[in-house]
């Protein structure tokens, strides 16, 4: 985005805060007071698998590579397409797969991070670095299943509206590689797994669907999840959701007898650090949760209505929030949670003066086409509805059809920053001005 503004306009400060919470979580600075002591007598093999995997991977090898000789140590990263972009890798080899949906590529990581967690003996350990946006990433369809099939159901979910744990309960189920089946390939070795958050509440079984985690939900969990959402499954799925051998594995296991399972970064902990800038700046935080879930234009009214209140009261505020916001699409345009969030705030505050927002997601990419270039977010400003109206653009009808970066691309108002090699799921802040009173 670009912006001429003075270093202490809102927007600046916005762009701040936004930087601050994708700092707070970068893998070389959350990853370093974990790493486990290189194996005594055996291999170590390390795992990378998420949007924040290629820099994890990396750290990785900073710490390692003069610990182990080459014999002693393998690895393998895997990444959403153009994640991976100029990082050199040493020995954890690099796999670009697809996000949201899977593609080929995800499927062959899946097999090649099977097999070589399937290699690891009792003196070895192995080192999963997770971070969110391995469930697409890997994919390892159920037997019976095909990569289509996978994909045709993953597209209905993301368009259903429904939640991020719903859609991965519905994933673990239909997969080889997750919901704990990944720790199960890795005994009987030492598994280590290092997690960057991006879910509600840091739940080990959630974070990329829970390769290396115990899960407690169930295959008739899953069945009701497509039931909500009224998405009826074609005959291969629904056999699937219904054979025994398609469960989880579940807290007890002996595949977890040797596990540990570390969160090394979480959006609290980004809020946190947000918070701190926040305050720097002048304004006092109010934190809503760093779990927040809804469909993202209500979501945007109620944060509208709590500034506006804030305003009246005369007080000057940060209004931030972390989370995962979903959008049931309906219309053709393109767009992401963060972005949609922003279009329905502005239309909730009806231009309001003193009172801007930014919505962006925290690994630099908010829906769109699934390239590394989409937009992070969006930012707005208390004339972001003047301005469109005087180009011809009706803010209402363009969320209606779901085309939130049509909308803000124009304005020059969406967040364009890249692939930031993390992930701390969205972060949302709102700066709110006093209301001037009449002398």
């Amino acid at each position: 985005m670009q912006d001429n503004a003075s270093p202490h306009a809102p927007r600046d400060i916005l762009l701040t805060l936004f930087k601050t919470a994708v700092e707070a979580a970068q893998p070389d600075r959350c990853l370093a007071p974990h790493w486990p002591e290189p194996p005594r007598k055996g291999k170590l093999i390390v795992i990378a698998a998420g949007k924040a995997a290629a820099a994890m991977a990396r750290a990785a090898e900073a710490n390692y590579t003069a610990l182990l000789p080459p014999e002693r140590r393998a690895g393998l990263t895997v990444t959403r397409h153009g994640y991976g972009a100029g990082i050199a890798f040493n020995w954890t080899g690099l796999i670009e797969a697809g996000h949201p949906v899977p593609d080929a590529a995800s499927e062959r990581a899946a097999r090649e991070v099977l097999a070589l967690a399937e290699t690891a003996g009792r003196e070895d350990t192995v080192l999963v670095l997770m971070s969110g946006g391995a469930s697409a990433l890997l994919a390892a369809p159920a037997e019976g299943l095909t990569l289509a099939d996978k994909q045709a159901l993953t597209r209905d979910l993301l368009r259903s509206g429904a939640t991020i744990s719903a859609i991965n309960c519905v994933r673990k189920h239909l997969s080889r590689i997750k919901g704990g089946r990944l720790a199960r390939a890795a005994a009987p070795a030492r598994l280590v797994t290092l997690a960057i958050s991006d879910v509600p509440g840091d739940a080990p079984d959630a974070i990329g669907s829970g390769p290396t985690a115990p899960d407690p939900t169930t295959l008739a969990d899953a069945r009701a999840v497509l039931a909500r959402h009224q998405i009826s499954p074609p005959p291969a799925i629904a056999a699937a959701l219904a054979d025994p051998r398609n469960e989880t594995v579940k807290p007890g296991d002996e595949a977890f007898a040797r596990a540990e399972f570390v969160i090394a970064a979480s959006p609290a902990n980004m809020l946190g650090k947000a918070a701190e800038a926040a305050r720097a700046a002048g304004y006092e935080p109010v934190i809503l949760g760093d779990a927040l879930e809804g469909e993202a234009r209500e979501v945007a009214a109620a944060h509208a209505a709590l500034a506006l209140e804030a305003q009246r009261r005369g007080e000057r505020v940060a209004i931030l929030s972390g989370g995962e916001l979903t959008v049931t699409v309906r219309g053709e345009g393109r767009g992401g949670p963060n972005q949609e969030y922003a279009l329905a705030l502005a239309l909730a505050l009806k231009g309001a003066p003193g009172i801007y927002a930014l919505a962006g997601d925290t690994d630099g990419t908010d829906g769109g086409g699934g390239d590394a270039s989409d937009p992070a977010g969006a930012i707005v400003t208390p004339d972001t509805l003047a301005r469109a109206r005087a180009s011809g653009r009706d803010a209402a009808i363009f969320l209606a059809n779901n085309d939130s970066t049509g909308f803000f691309e124009p304005l020059q108002d969406l967040v364009q920053c890249g692939p930031t090699q993390t992930n701390v799921n969205d972060f949302r802040a709102i700066l709110v001005e006093p209301q001037q009173r009449e002398p």
